[in-house]
C-alpha cells in the first residue's frame, strides 16, 4: 500500500502525513493531537517558547494522544551580530516604517531588546520530555546534542532547501530529511547560504536530492490533497508534509479575520519577504511587503524586526488592516477546501487511496 513507507516506519505512524509544525503561536495542541489521533504526525512549532514552556505543551500533548507527534525548534535563532545594532542602523527602519504607524496612530517601539531564547536550552527541554519526534530547521544541532536524541529514541528530522544542505543533514545522521520547496508558506529554513539563493520548488528539489542521498524524504510545500500526495510519492518521497492547507482549518491558533483571507481571493498572490520578521518568508502580498523590495539592507535582522513589527502587527489586527498585516500562506491556497482538520486529514486519506487504486486498477 502507498503508506507503507519507510518514513511511516521510521516515525511511527499509520499514514506519511505531517501536519506542518506552526511556529509564532499558531500551532495548537488540539490540531497537532487530531493529525496523530488520525494517522498521522501532528506537529508543534516550539521555537518562541521557553523550555518550562515546551515541557508544558509536551505534556498537553501527550495527554491529548498517545500516537507520535512532531515538536519543532529553530537551531538559529538570531541573526543579530554579536555587538547588537548601532542607533543609525535603528534609526533608518523607522524612517522606513514610520508612514504605517503614523497611518494607524500608534507611536513608534523603541529600540528592540537583543536577549533571546537559546536552542540549546529549548532542546533540553525536548530531552527532558522525550517527544517521539524532533524537527529543526536553520541549521545543524552539535553531534553530541544528536547523539542525546538518539539515546532517547527521538526521532530526528532536519529541513533542507537546497541539495548541498540535504547532504549536510544527511552526513549528521538524521533519521529524516524534509525538502522544503519555495512554494511552502512560512520562512525558508536554508542555512548553508542565503535564503534568495536556495529557491527551488518542492518536485524539482526532491527528485535532485533523491538522486544522491539514501535518507528518506519528506516533501514539503506546494501539497494539500491526495493529487500532490501521490505525486510526491512517485517522485520518491517518503512521507509529505502538508502546512497551509492544516493552518486554515479552525483546530489551528490563527483568528477567523486570518482564515477568511486565506480562503480569498488575496491568496492568489504571494510573496517572498523579509519585510515582517527580517528572514525571507512567504505569505500574502501587501502593500508593506511590495514597499519593502529593494529596501532590505534598512530592515533589522531577525528577530529584532520581528519585535519592532509586533505593535504594527496587532494594531493592523484591530482594525482589519490587510495591507499591513503578513498571513503567512503557501502558494497552493487558492485551491483549500476543509476547515476542519479532521476532514481534511480524512480526505488526504481517501484521495490518495482513490488515486493509487484507479492507477493499479487500470
Amino acid at each position: 500500500m502507498w503508506y507503507n513507507t519507510k518514513a511511516a516506519g521510521v516515525l511511527g505512524i499509520q499514514y506519511p502525513i505531517l501536519q506542518g509544525p506552526f511556529g509564532g503561536n499558531l500551532s495548537t495542541v488540539q490540531l497537532a493531537a487530531t493529525v496523530s489521533n488520525l494517522g498521522g504526525l501532528g506537529g508543534y512549532g516550539a521555537y518562541t517558547l521557553s523550555p518550562d514552556e515546551i515541557i508544558n505543551i509536551d505534556q498537553q500533548i501527550k495527554a491529548a494522544t498517545s500516537k507520535p507527534y512532531n515538536i519543532n525548534l529553530w537551531v538559529s535563532n538570531s541573526d543579530v551580530p554579536s555587538g547588537g545594532i548601532t542607533d543609525a542602523v535603528y534609526e533608518n527602519t523607522k524612517a522606513l516604517f514610520k508612514p504605517y504607524f503614523d497611518e494607524l496612530g500608534i507611536p513608534l517601539p523603541p529600540k528592540p531588546s537583543s536577549l533571546f531564547l537559546t536552542f540549546e536550552d529549548q532542546a533540553e527541554a525536548l530531552l527532558t520530555t522525550r517527544p517521539p519526534a524532533f524537527s529543526f530547521m536553520f541549521g545543524i544541532p552539535s553531534q553530541t546534542l544528536l547523539d542525546e536524541f538518539r539515546k532517547r529514541d527521538i526521532a530526528v528530522m532536519g529541513a533542507a532547501t537546497t541539495l548541498d544542505e540535504a547532504v549536510a543533514l544527511e552526513n549528521a545522521g538524521v533519521d529524516l530529511i524534509i525538502a522544503s520547496g519555495f512554494e511552502a508558506g512560512g520562512h525558508r529554513p536554508s542555512f548553508l547560504d542565503k535564503s534568495e539563493n536556495s529557491l527551488m520548488g518542492t518536485f524539482a528539489l526532491l527528485q535532485v536530492i533523491k538522486e544522491k542521498v539514501k535518507t528518506p524524504i519528506i516533501a514539503a510545500g506546494g501539497i494539500a490533497n491526495g493529487k500532490g500526495i501521490a505525486a510526491a510519492l512517485a517522485l520518491g518521497a517518503s512521507a509529505v508534509q502538508v502546512g497551509t492547507a492544516f493552518l486554515v482549518t479552525e483546530e489551528s491558533n490563527i483568528t477567523e479575520f486570518y482564515r477568511q483571507t486565506l480562503l480569498s481571493y488575496k491568496s492568489n498572490h504571494t510573496i517572498l519577504t523579509r519585510a515582517f520578521t527580517g528572514r525571507l518568508g512567504r505569505g500574502i502580498r501587501n502593500r508593506v511587503s511590495s514597499d519593502a523590495i529593494g529596501k532590505e539592507a534598512e530592515l533589522l535582522p531577525f528577530p529584532l524586526q520581528t519585535q519592532f513589527m509586533s505593535s504594527l502587527r496587532k494594531a493592523a489586527f484591530d482594525k482589519q488592516q490587510t495591507e499591513m498585516i503578513l498571513f503567512w500562506s503557501g502558494q497552493i491556497a487558492p485551491v483549500l477546501k476543509h476547515t476542519k482538520a479532521a476532514d481534511l486529514m480524512q480526505s488526504l486519506i481517501t484521495e490518495t487511496n482513490d488515486y493509487f487504486n484507479q492507477t493499479y486498477n487500470n
